[in-house]
């Protein structure tokens, strides 16, 4: 059964969120897409050391309590360019200048050789804009051993969490929530220690460089916070060298703004009940702040809305004992994209809840960010970001140009700016390349003839770049060297590197959705497109199954099984036997090092296997007991200390599920899930 009237409501509320410990791995968020706001136990920010995140820099530890956006960025002073990090490949076009790195990089720490490669690699960073927390005047400073009775609620519905305790004995109520169209946190407390020295503490850092700690507590001086009182608030007006923001609060209860130390502001009450915004805008970009009862009224119309359009799916009809776990899992994924992977630019593997290679865009993981949202008739929130590659065409562009190609090769690591980073690993990386084609199509399939017009410039740039990369061999046309396969284990060897198996069917499949655009946009073919596409080199086969790339080390057996991609991931092409991709699959299954993979590499074979029609060997996959696939109570995807929030497992997940319920063009229904499973689905759109 597959399609049926879900009941959203049961369904969504089924899966709130509740908590009645500090879970350190585990708080909670509220957000929009372009800002959130992640909180403890206490409805704020009032134990940060409670919920650690280990940074690879050594710089100390971060917090997974930060109040971040999608236009708060910061640079310390600098002024280095790429040209000072290049250095020249041999290709198959000639000698190429790539952006490299001479220093060491790890999945534990990272040496740059160079000023100009560590400034590269850190700036900008994207910043934590202020911690708010509950801190005691005229006592001891508040604990953790201080909280009892806890319970906290994530209502999924209204987007609004409720939290509630006693401290030191006496009984606190706090209500959070975040505007849907506003950078704007509401919070309204009610205890009779507002009264009696419980009081709201503001406080401002410093940008931070080090890989996962967007807070630097430890220069005061470097940076400055004016408070500016107003009639019942205050607005403190930010500046960190290039970078300006102000922070407005607006509060009643009888509130008092005072500085409460060089970059704080702490906020005193006289009535057991108070309510306060606070809202974060660029410099001069503020205005009328809401009242908390119209942020919390927003935010109630904004997620009903939210989940009562778009796909869903309800697994609640199988015997299998896994199902609810699977739909949970669902359904906090499609909560946590939409506050961290849906605004204005590409996220961070983090999001907007804490700083991974400081806070910098992995364009090769847009598409596991974000290629659900059309899938599950949301196209609008993928848009959002699709938009922001014409921004940085100019700098893409230039790129291609230095390679001898036309057309744009997009960076893999990069902030707002698109400038990409110093590394061994990046630079090299062709699987980005396609993305913007794959992403595009999916929302022309949803959308409608006007995507065409709107992401043109970016499918035919990114189509000519790629047919002009690819060069003719004696098997067809392939791709490198120098190259690092999406499976990066291959970095050291990237000189000599060629033909990874799934890179080379992703170019050949968006290159021929490519011509498509064209003739649909009334162009004329181009010829070279459709020689390249059709001449791709088949992938190398080795004792029956593919190979990961047609060089040595032809296959190592950790990261992402990536050739496993080239069907599943990517729809049929001629270059993939079903038959010896099932044997790769099963080889893969057989002995893999599961503790290097990645959280998205599980529902990435949950999509070959359904591709293969093996629902079975799908649902496993996408379920299978290891711990960079596990799920927290708040939904996120954690993988390590120093990753402990990794969205592309979450919508990677979303789009997975979409393949194993709506199936693709002219498939069969439901391909990815067993009979026994009686999923109900509707709202999903069908993969090509």
């Amino acid at each position: 059964m597959t399609e049926a009237g879900i009941d959203r409501r049961a369904l969504v509320g089924r899966h709130a969120v509740e908590v009645t410990r500090i879970v350190p791995e585990s708080p909670l968020s509220v957000g929009n897409g372009e800002f959130c706001c992640t909180v403890d136990v206490t409805g704020l920010q009032t134990f940060p050391g409670s919920h650690p995140v280990e940074d690879r820099t050594a710089a100390g530890p971060g917090t997974l309590l930060a109040t971040m956006s999608a236009w708060g960025w910061h640079s310390v002073p600098g002024a280095y360019e790429l040209s000072e990090t290049t250095r020249t490949y041999d290709t198959p076009r000639g000698p190429v200048p790539y952006v490299d790195m001479a220093g060491d990089l790890s999945g534990s720490g990272e040496s740059p050789a160079s000023a100009a490669e560590a400034w590269l690699r850190a700036n900008p960073h994207r910043l934590d804009l202020g911690r708010i927390g509950f801190a005691a005047t005229g006592g001891p400073p508040l604990t953790p051993g201080d909280l009892t009775g806890i319970h906290q609620r994530l209502d999924l519905w209204t987007g609004v969490i409720t939290s509630r305790y006693r401290l030191r004995g006496a009984p606190v109520q706090v209500t959070t929530a975040c505007h849907p169209e506003r950078d704007v946190l509401a919070v309204r407390v009610e205890s009779p220690l507002l009264a009696s020295g419980l009081a709201v503490r503001l406080a401002f850092p410093y940008g931070s460089q080090a890989w996962g700690n967007a807070a630097d507590w430890s220069r005061p001086g470097a940076h400055t916070s004016k408070v500016c009182p107003s009639p019942g608030g205050c607005t403190v007006e930010r500046v960190l060298d290039g970078t300006a923001y102000d922070v407005a609060v607006a509060m009643n209860g009888g509130g008092r703004a005072a500085p409460g130390g060089p970059h704080e502001v702490l906020l005193t009450f006289t009535e057991p009940a108070a309510e306060l915004v606070v809202a974060f805008t660029p410099a001069g970009g503020g205005g009328e702040l809401p009242g908390f009862g119209e942020v919390v009224a927003a935010s109630g119309r904004h997620w009903a809305r939210f989940w009562s359009t778009g796909g869903a799916v309800d697994l609640s009809g199988g015997d299998d004992a896994r199902a609810p776990e699977l739909e949970r899992r669902v359904v906090l994924s499609q909560h946590l994209t939409a506050i961290h992977c849906a605004g204005s630019t590409p996220p961070a593997e983090t999001g907007l809840m804490a700083n991974s290679w400081r806070g910098r865009f992995h364009l090769e993981m847009h598409w596991w960010h974000a290629a659900h949202f059309p899938l599950w008739g949301r196209a609008e929130l993928l848009e959002r970001s699709l938009g922001w590659y014409a921004s940085i065409l100019p700098r893409a562009r230039e790129t291609a140009r230095a390679q001898d190609c036309p057309g744009a090769r997009w960076p893999k690591q990069a902030g707002p700016d698109g400038r990409e980073s110093p590394s061994p690993i990046g630079p090299f990386l062709l699987w980005q390349q396609p993305h913007p084609i794959f992403l595009a199509e999916l929302v022309r399939r949803a959308a409608g003839p006007r995507a065409l017009a709107e992401y043109a410039d970016i499918v035919l740039d990114t189509a000519a770049f790629m047919a002009a990369f690819a060069t003719k061999g004696p098997g067809g046309y392939g791709l490198g060297p120098p190259l690092v396969p999406a499976q990066e284990s291959y970095a050291d060897v990237r000189a000599s590197a060629a033909n990874p198996t799934f890179e080379i069917a992703y170019w050949s499949w968006a290159l021929a959705v490519a011509q498509r655009w064209r003739r649909l946009l009334g162009l004329a073919p181009e010829p070279v497109w459709a020689v390249v596409a059709a001449g791709m080199a088949r992938p190398l086969v080795r004792d029956g199954v593919y190979a990961a790339m047609d060089a040595p080390p032809y296959t190592v057996r950790d990261d992402h099984p990536s050739m496993l991609y080239a069907l599943g991931f990517v729809p049929p092409t001629r270059l993939i036997d079903p038959e010896i991709m099932r044997a790769t699959l099963r080889d893969v299954l057989a002995a893999w090092d599961w503790e290097s993979t990645w959280g998205w590499d599980y529902p990435a074979i949950a999509m070959t296997a359904t591709r293969l029609g093996e629902p079975r060997t799908a649902v496993d996959a996408l379920l299978m007991p290891v711990a960079k696939n596990a799920h927290l109570p708040n939904g996120h995807n954690r993988q390590t200390a120093s990753l402990p929030v990794y969205l592309p497992g979450n919508g990677g997940l979303l789009a997975a599920v979409a393949l194993m319920a709506r199936g693709w063009d002219g498939g069969p229904p439901v391909p990815g899930f067993p009979s026994s499973w009686q999923i109900r689905h509707e709202g999903l759109l069908p993969f090509p």
